[in-house]
């Protein structure tokens, strides 16, 4: 038995007698039975070069250093980290190669998912789900990242992306540059010739601004004097104050006239100067001012005519126009109604005659279908009558059908005027000259029978049925009848 005390930077996990699973302490007595390991907290540091691939398949490096140690302040954490790393030294190719390969796979699965432009532009946060992602995987490990610094990335040899694009962007820097510098020198050469236009345009606003003062109050001091003679003689003679009036109102006339006169003088005195420098601007736009408002009372009432005459001939045309259109719109529906109700009457026509030629076709298979029951019902009775005898069945619809008789028919027109060899046949008696024998008849059918199913067999291969007799084993040249 020990007293065990651990460095500031240990933690003392003990084991065996005792105890059920793993104590963790800082100072402990170690009793026979018990075992004691010492588990260093300080951090390691790590350096990768990790080798990953973007969603564009680009390869490129990333270097990165973590430092990583035991999570100090989680019991749990602790433990596990007992359990699973504390055999081994933190500097082992063990531990080195299982925290490479967790950021690793990471790196590489978190790139896969992102292109090269979203990597280059988001370090920060793509640095921040690495870091995010490898601490859940080394947390059931018990280790804690302490730190990470993942430096620039890298071009793998072969694929310069980064060189490329770092050459884009001094380009780019070095191109906007010159344009700052051209827009500053045209700022400024355009800044300076305004400078002089503004100095030339005021210049001359105020000498054109000063000669209408002038000019103005010339014409209010002889309205003032006119108006002054006028009140002299309203005053003096009340009668003539029509007079007076119009007599003030045609000085006020000619006081207008002659002021226009004095600006026309003065608008052609500068008229050079209005051309060079483009600053009696103002003038002009008060003398168009003053045709306007002449234009205004001149050809305003006309205008006003003109437009509501206009006005109700539009309305005019355009409510003719709806009105045919309307009358069109109108014809052509009623066009489509009967093309309509005709196209419906032909399509029930067709729809009955179909329907007639769909039931005829049908009462006609079932007659057939019918028939065809009569007849098999017919067939199996025959069929059972003979026993299940399919020749016999055979010949006899022959016979009853006069195919034998037909086929002698067309033979005997086959071999018409070709003296064909003719055999006669007998049954071997003699014929009497008794006439009223009653069996004559029936024996001359019987001698009819043998000839015709000799020459039914010559011609068509087909023997007679056992009940009705069968040939001779002998040459068929000389055939011979046996007896029924």
């Amino acid at each position: 038995m020990f007293y065990k005390v651990a460095k500031a930077s240990e933690y003392l996990v003990i084991t065996g007698r005792w105890i059920p699973d793993m104590k963790i302490a800082k100072t402990a007595w170690i009793f026979p039975g018990q075992t004691c390991t010492v588990v260093d907290l300080s951090p390691v540091n790590y350096t990768f070069e990790v080798q990953a691939m973007s969603a564009e398949k680009l390869p490129f490096l990333l270097p990165a250093v973590f430092t990583i140690g035991p999570r100090a302040e989680d019991e749990a954490s602790l433990l596990k980290y007992a359990k699973l790393m504390s055999c081994h030294d933190k500097r082992s190719r063990h531990v080195t190669e299982l925290v490479q390969g967790v950021i690793e796979g990471e790196t590489r699965v978190l790139a896969a998912s992102m292109t090269m432009e979203d990597i280059f532009k988001g370090t920060r946060e793509f640095k921040l789900e690495v870091f995010g992602k490898v601490q859940l995987e080394l947390n059931q490990f018990g280790l804690l990242i302490y730190n990470a610094n993942v430096k620039q990335l890298v071009d793998v040899p072969g694929h310069e992306y980064f060189s490329y694009l770092g050459q884009k962007t001094q380009m780019e820097a070095a191109n906007q540059a010159k344009i700052d510098v051209a827009e500053a020198k045209m700022k400024g050469e355009i800044g300076s010739k305004m400078r002089e236009g503004q100095t030339l345009q005021n210049a001359a606003k105020i000498d054109a601004e000063t000669r209408i003062v002038s000019t103005q109050r010339q014409g209010e001091g002889k309205k003032q004097e006119i108006k002054v003679t006028s009140e002299v003689k309203v005053y003096e003679n009340e009668k003539e104050a029509e007079v007076a009036e119009a007599n003030s109102k045609l000085a006020m006339k000619k006081a207008g006239w002659a002021k226009e006169a004095q600006v026309a003088e003065v608008e052609a005195s500068k008229a050079v100067a209005m051309r060079e420098a483009e600053l009696q601007r103002e003038v002009e736009m008060m003398n168009a001012l003053t045709q306007t408002e002449k234009l205004k009372a001149e050809f305003l009432t006309k205008a006003t005519v003109e437009y509501e005459t206009k006005v109700q001939e539009a309305n005019s045309e355009l409510y003719k126009k709806q009105k045919a259109a309307e009358a069109y719109l109108y014809q052509k529906e009623k066009e489509a109604e009967a093309q309509r109700a005709a196209a419906e009457a032909a399509l029930y026509q067709r729809k009955q005659i179909v329907d007639g030629d769909l039931y005829a076709k049908k009462k006609e298979a079932e007659g057939l279908i019918a028939l065809a029951e009569a007849q098999g019902t017919q067939i199996r009775a025959l069929l059972e009558a003979f026993g299940g005898n399919y020749v016999a069945f055979r010949d006899y619809l022959m016979i009853s059908g006069g195919m034998y008789q037909e086929i002698a028919k067309f033979n005997a027109e086959a071999i018409r005027g070709l003296q064909p060899k003719i055999s006669i046949w007998t049954n071997g008696s003699g014929e009497s000259g008794d006439s009223g024998n009653a069996m004559k008849e029936v024996a001359g059918v019987y001698k009819m029978l043998p000839p015709l199913l000799k020459t039914v067999h010559d011609q068509t291969g087909m023997l007679p049925p056992a009940w009705i007799g069968t040939f001779a084993d002998s040459d068929p040249a000389s055939p011979t009848a046996k007896e029924i």
